[in-house]
Formats: C-alpha cells, structure tokens, sequence
C-alpha cells in the first residue's frame, strides 16, 4: 500500500491508493476503482466533512480503491467546475455531500452515464429526473439526537440549551428536532435557545452566539455548525460550560491537542458519514448499490448514534445513562416515535 500526498486541480488533493487489494474473499487483484470526493469547501472542519474524507481513507486502505480528495476551498463559484473537472478526468465514482452540491450533480449526471455520483446528507428528486447512476444517503439523525438532548437536559444546571446553527435547513433541523424532544423527555420546562450563524465556515460567529446565549444563561451548547460550531465549542471550553459535540466524535478529535476542549463536549451526535460512504462503496464494488434512489440509515443501522466515551461517563450520572440506553432500545424497537425533518 503507498499513501501519497499531492496538490493538483482545485486544491489540496490527498490520494491514497493500494496497488493490490483484495475484495470479497478473492484471491485475485483486481484493478483499482478511481473515486474522487470533491468537497464543497475544505477540510479541517473536525466533524462532518472529515468524517467523510477518514471514511474514504480507509476504504483506500482495504477495497480496491483509489480516493482523491478534491479541496476547491469555500468560494462557491469554484465548486462546479471542481465537480465537472473531476468528472472530465474520468474518476469512476465522485462523491459529494449537502444540498449545497446535489443541484450541480443533477444537472452533471446525465451528462456522464458511465461514472456513478455518490451524495451523502441531501436526495435529488428522482422521480422528476432520470438519475440511474446517482446513489444518495441521507440519515435520521433526529434518533441519536434525541438521545444526546435527553442526557443534555439532564445535566443542565440551569435547565437551559443553546442550539447553533449553520444554516436553517433541513438536514440541521433534523438534528434539532430530535434534540429539542429529547430534552422535554428528560425536562419539559426546558428552555432551548436557538440561533442561526448562517455559514458553516465561520468560528468567530459560532463563538460570539455561544456567548451571548451562556449570557442568557445557556449552560450546553449544541452547534450543528460544522467549522462555526468550532468556535461555539470553544466558547463553552472557556467559559466552563458543557458542550454536545455533531457528526463524529469531537471529544476525541480534541483530545490529544486540547484536553480541555475534550472535557467540555460530554457527547456527540455522530452522523457516521465515513462509515456509511464506506459501505456505499462496498456495495458499489460488488454491485449491490440501489443507484437511481436514495437510501435512509438511523439509529437501528448504525449509521447514527452518541458517543459514550470516558468524557460521557465523567459528566452523565450513572442512573442517567441507564435511561438514555434503554431509551435508545426503545427507539429502535419502534416504542418512540422521534420527530423528523424526513
């Protein structure tokens, strides 16, 4: 296996590639599938973004694969032409993520039969176009925040949550939905304050907003951000505040270069992006894939959850944790129903 770093095309590109690999038991090599994952924006946003990318890193390291990460950075006007350039060089699968990116596929795919387009946290609508060679993955995150608001409620001393938002869409109010009837599960006279950042890539608003809403008296916050919620999280860190973490698990990002940033998110709300791109690919290598449609993954697969790590344990009495896991049963036996954006 040889791991390689370049720059070309749009941006930072991190190529990772196994010269031969084995799948499905074979004894045989088979020849590598080219996959290019053109990001809307760039890495380092230490959630969502690079949930995506570390998936992908290690479908390169054990599927016959070679993953080309495509960093156009955050002027949008680069991203289409990002995403056609890819597509003109003749990458087998391309891979996206967000609403931000479905429309530029649309109107690409058909133009490009023979290469397959993977969108992750956002559908087109298929039954208004023909898309045989689009796959998309959305995901119930409202199950596992449900979970995380419970437990936020609970350790609420003051009984009031700040929630941060990127933008007001629908994959974020997916999140909040399921958190806000977690945390009137646990409390229903709890207060949520919500506030809207408006960019994904913003750290001091994510920061200033925190602020204001532990002003207000806010003593967890919920940044459903991505690189502003950063600066949220921050903010909770310096003001002795608790944090919910979102898409990976923050906690242990932080924890080897900020301890106390790790201590301050007690959980997250993880969208396992880089688990389910890894799946996707599987399928796609062995020919399972429903391309043409759009494939839904909750709690009941996996695919979403919380973190339950030593920092949860250290915050989350012990009686607290006994709930939120039989709650999480009870979930995925389809004995609560939790609201969705779906």
């Amino acid at each position: 296996m040889s791991i390689l770093i370049t720059r070309r095309g749009f941006g930072a590109t991190l190529m990772a590639s196994t010269a031969i690999a084995a799948f499905a038991g074979s004894a045989t090599a088979q020849a590598a599938t080219r996959v290019a994952f053109v990001v809307h924006g760039q890495l380092g946003d230490k959630s969502f973004l690079d949930s995506a990318a570390a998936g992908l890193a290690r479908a390169a390291e054990s599927l016959p694969v070679e993953t080309t990460v495509i960093e156009p950075g955050n002027d949008r006007s680069r991203w289409e032409p990002a995403l056609a350039d890819a597509a003109d060089q003749g990458y087998d699968i391309i891979v996206v993520g967000t609403w931000e990116m479905t429309g530029f596929v649309v109107a690409l795919a058909p133009e490009f039969p023979d290469t397959k387009f993977i969108i992750f946290d956002d559908a087109p609508d298929f039954a208004a176009a023909s898309l045989p060679n689009v796959l998309a993955i959305t995901y119930r995150t409202s199950t596992a925040a449900f979970l995380a608001g419970y437990a936020a409620a609970k350790v609420s001393q003051t009984g009031k949550i700040g929630e941060i938002f990127g933008v007001e869409g629908a994959t974020i109010l997916e999140f909040a939905v399921g958190f806000e009837q977690g945390a009137r599960h646990a409390n229903p006279e709890v207060e949520l304050i919500r506030a809207v950042a408006g960019s994904f890539t913003d750290p001091a608003k994510g920061k200033e907003l925190a602020l204001t809403q532990i002003a207000q008296g806010a003593d967890v916050i919920f940044p459903i951000a991505g690189g502003t919620g950063i600066g949220a999280l921050q903010a909770a860190r310096d003001e002795g505040k608790l944090a919910v973490g979102v898409d990976s698990d923050q906690a242990l990002i932080f924890e080897a270069t900020d301890e106390a940033q790790a201590k301050a998110i007690f959980t997250s709300v993880e969208k396992k992006v880089g688990d389910s791109l890894y799946l996707v690919l599987e399928q796609t290598l062995a020919g399972t894939a429903p391309y043409g449609s759009t494939i839904v993954l909750g709690l009941q697969d996996g695919a979403v959850g919380i973190s339950k790590n030593a920092y949860y344990e250290a915050v989350v009495p012990a009686d607290v944790r006994a709930e939120v896991d039989a709650l999480e049963a009870q979930i995925i036996a389809g004995e609560i129903t939790v609201e969705t954006m779906m």
